[in-house]
């Protein structure tokens, strides 16, 4: 079973006199930077001039280049897109990571897929929040924890753990939980779910509108009653708290034999073996060599695939349906 920590296992005392350095204000990175600042973290942030500058600016930080941030840090976190880290790393972080500083990463990608290399003598571990960037932040404002998944892939000095203990405390996460794995595990974990859960959902979500659409029911109607109302999500937190079987006790009965009698109708289109071809996929690391080329094709196949979906009528019955809401 994997080791599960919380609040009172940590401290942020192992923290104190040091430097954190946050390298990129974005999606995970303001969260980061604000959560272990308002914790008494010592933090800078290492950011190019982009559009998270001002951000920066706005938030009180002064921040510096990525390689100044992470010569002055003590602690470098890595908070930026998988597919843009080797090179900036190679570039502009790697020269700062000199001995007894400890390197850590917000996702496992990197250190899974061998895209980086670290020296002997520092500390490489990872604290994997399973929340938005901005979850995060407002997480934190309320008192609230959010789960986090987290690793010591490199112990240098035997402190590594701690380290890591003290970072997730800063950033609010062990109010909840936090859980040990491995690099391995949190990326391969993450990349099933975002390519065979998700992309399941969209296509049947998709798919219900346009068949209810068609039928001619109410557009906004249906998406209400489809997912705006926020009730599937509301089921899946409940799912989250007492499990998908128990919370499916908590229906009516018309619901729940309505679901139990039409499962079958679903398991027999047989989606296990595209899911099965999935993780294949991302365990071979062919997942990660097509990532990687799509970047330095210029994202051209992803621009078209946001573009094509945009375009949907899916896509175009919410967008009307959210202006009409004022949402």
């Amino acid at each position: 079973m994997r080791k599960i920590y919380h609040e009172d296992d940590a401290t942020l005392e192992i923290l104190e006199n040091k430097t954190v350095s946050i390298i990129g204000y974005g999606n995970q990175g303001r969260s980061w930077a604000l959560n272990l600042r308002d914790s008494g973290i010592n933090v800078i942030v290492g950011n190019p001039e982009d559009e998270y500058s001002h951000l920066c600016r706005e938030d009180s930080f002064d921040y510096v280049s990525i390689k100044k941030a992470s010569e002055l840090g003590d602690i470098v976190m890595i908070l930026l897109p998988d597919e843009v880290t080797p090179e900036i790393y190679l570039n502009e972080i790697s020269r700062g990571i000199t001995a007894g500083k400890t390197l850590g990463f917000a996702s496992g990608y990197c250190v899974c897929y061998d895209q980086i290399s670290f020296p002997e003598d520092v500390n490489v571990i990872m604290v994997a929040p399973r929340m938005l960037g901005e979850l995060c932040r407002s997480f934190y404002l309320e008192g609230k924890g959010y789960l986090s998944m987290i690793s010591v892939h490199q112990d240098f000095a035997g402190k590594a753990l701690e380290i890591t203990l003290a970072l997730a405390k800063g950033i609010g996460s062990l109010k909840d939980m936090v859980m040990e794995t491995t690099f391995k595990d949190e990326t391969e974990l993450d990349l099933f779910t975002e390519q065979a859960l998700l992309p399941a959902f969209a296509v049947a979500l998709k798919s219900a509108v346009e068949i209810l659409i068609d039928s001619g029911y109410n557009r906004m109607e249906s998406m209400l009653e489809l997912y705006m109302s926020t009730e599937i999500g509301d089921v899946l937190k409940r799912a989250g708290e007492i499990g998908f079987v128990g919370q499916s006790n908590k229906h009516s009965p018309t619901s729940h034999y309505g679901t139990k009698s039409r499962m079958k109708r679903f398991e027999d289109l047989n989606m296990k073996p595209i899911m099965e071809n999935v993780l294949k996929e991302i365990q071979s690391g062919d997942f990660a060599k097509e990532w990687s080329k799509e970047k330095e094709n210029g994202y051209k196949n992803f621009k078209r695939m946001i573009v094509d979906f945009d375009q949907t009528k899916f896509a175009k019955a919410e967008k009307e349906t959210l202006q009409e809401l004022g949402r």
